[in-house]
Order: structure tokens, then C-alpha cells, then sequence
């Protein structure tokens, strides 16, 4: 098949998945206890490997750029970088990417083994919509969680190129955070809040319409789940170029 026409194709079964989650959420039953069981799984699950990355993300980036700013006189401002690349860009991207992996792979496999077992069939003969069943829980849960998520790899960042800056290099502490301060201000922190929540949408909307699409067995479900990893994180990174430049043009470009 054309590349394009499959894009395309692929693009309209996406769409008219969230179209089917949307007019769902009009309706009852809305399963509010699988939401919560979602929340528990993505967010709390997540909670873990978020922070290491955070955390050590901060940490290198003050190790690769403190040299760097001492050489001409700016390690003051080291808290400054940190808060800029983590809060803008690095927190949403890397925490997308690391939920991407850990809870997209698990959706998809999850429905795919639902579809190859016959358990999606036997859920539309029993009158229950898988759309408002399976994924509307999964895309609330991601919505929700993923901002959080963001929220706790940024705070741990900093913490770690805090930590770095103290204990290898000599930065006092008050310094680094008054530095942390001038780099943060309420527009980074918007835009670091509305990234996740696109990329919560990315990651739902490509990890169910992979798993609800299996074919071909017990292999169809290990082939949906690497495409729902590796076109997820592909769309986040694609995303967050676009993104970045809408809320560039909304809020200012000295803020970016």
C-alpha cells in the first residue's frame, strides 16, 4: 500500500477512535472504578522510572554545562539553564517517552490479547462498547497522570542538578536555587504543563488503536506493541517541535 494512503488510512481509524471515546463520555455506564485502576497503574506505576530520569537528567546536564559557564564566569546562572531545559522541553519529552514505553507497550499488548483471544467480540455481542470500556479509561487515566508525572521528573531535576552542583562543584545551595527561580516564571511552567497533556493524548489514542487492531495471532500482538512504542514516541517528538512553536507564537519568544 501507498505509504500515504496507509498514513492517511491510519490517521482517520485514530480519529474516529477519540470521535467514538468523546461521544462516550456523554453516556452511562462510564466506569469511573476502571479509571481510578487506570490512574493507579499509569501514574503511580510510572512514578518510579519518572523520577530516576528526572532526576538524573538534571544532574547531567549540570555536569556537561557547569564547566562550560565557570570558564566564563556565568556558574551562577547554572540553576537558570537547568530549569529552562527541564521545565520547557526536557520533563514533558523524556517523561512521554518513558511513559511511551513502559505504559503503551502494556495497553497495547493488553487489547491485543483481548482481540486475538475474542474477548473484544464477545464484549460487542454482550452490548458493551469496547471504545467506552477498554480505551476511554486508559486516555482519561494518561490525561490525567501524565501532567503529574511531568510535574514530580521536573521537581527531581532540579533537585539532582542541585545536588550535583553543591557536592562537585562547590555551588552554594541559596545561589543555585535563586538561579532556579529566575529561570522559572508562570509561562514555562504553563507550557511544561500543556505538552504532557497533547502527548497523554499521542500515546492513548496510538497505543489503543494499535492493540484494538492486531491481526495475525500471539506475533500480530508483539508487532502491535513495537509500533505502538516506536510511533508514539515518534509522533511526541514530532509533536513537540509543533508545539513548541504555536505556544512560541501565543506567548512570546523571549519565553522559549
Amino acid at each position: 500500500m501507498n505509504p500515504l494512503k496507509h498514513f492517511l488510512l491510519e490517521l482517520q481509524e485514530v480519529t474516529g477512535l477519540l470521535w467514538r471515546v468523546l461521544k462516550g463520555l456523554r453516556k452511562r455506564p462510564r466506569y469511573f472504578a476502571e479509571m481510578i485502576q487506570q490512574m493507579d497503574q499509569v501514574g503511580v506505576g510510572s512514578l518510579g522510572i519518572v523520577v530516576l530520569t528526572g532526576f538524573f537528567t538534571g544532574g547531567v546536564l549540570i555536569l556537561q554545562a557547569y564547566p562550560t559557564l565557570q570558564y566564563y564566569g556565568a556558574q551562577s546562572n547554572a540553576g537558570q539553564g537547568v530549569a529552562t531545559s527541564l521545565i520547557r522541553e526536557l520533563g514533558p519529552v523524556l517523561t512521554a517517552l518513558m511513559v511511551a514505553g513502559r505504559v503503551g507497550s502494556s495497553i497495547s499488548a493488553e487489547l491485543g490479547s483481548m482481540v486475538v483471544s475474542q474477548q473484544i467480540e464477545a464484549m460487542r455481542a454482550l452490548g458493551t462498547s469496547p471504545a467506552r470500556k477498554l480505551v476511554t479509561p486508559r486516555l482519561v487515566a494518561l490525561l490525567v497522570c501524565l501532567p503529574l508525572l511531568t510535574i514530580a521528573a521536573d521537581f527531581f531535576g532540579l533537585l539532582g542538578g542541585g545536588i550535583v552542583a553543591n557536592q562537585i562543584y562547590g555551588l552554594d545551595t541559596n545561589v543555585y536555587i535563586s538561579s532556579v527561580r529566575t529561570g522559572t516564571d508562570i509561562n514555562a511552567l504553563i507550557t511544561g504543563v500543556i505538552k504532557p497533556i497533547f502527548f497523554g493524548l499521542i500515546i492513548g489514542l496510538v497505543s489503543c488503536h494499535k492493540g484494538l487492531t492486531t491481526k495475525g495471532g500471539t506475533v500480530g500482538v508483539g508487532v502491535s506493541t513495537t509500533q505502538a512504542v516506536v510511533i508514539s514516541s515518534i509522533c511526541i517528538i514530532i509533536s513537540d517541535f509543533f508545539l513548541s512553536k504555536v505556544l512560541q507564537s501565543l506567548m512570546g519568544t523571549t519565553l522559549f
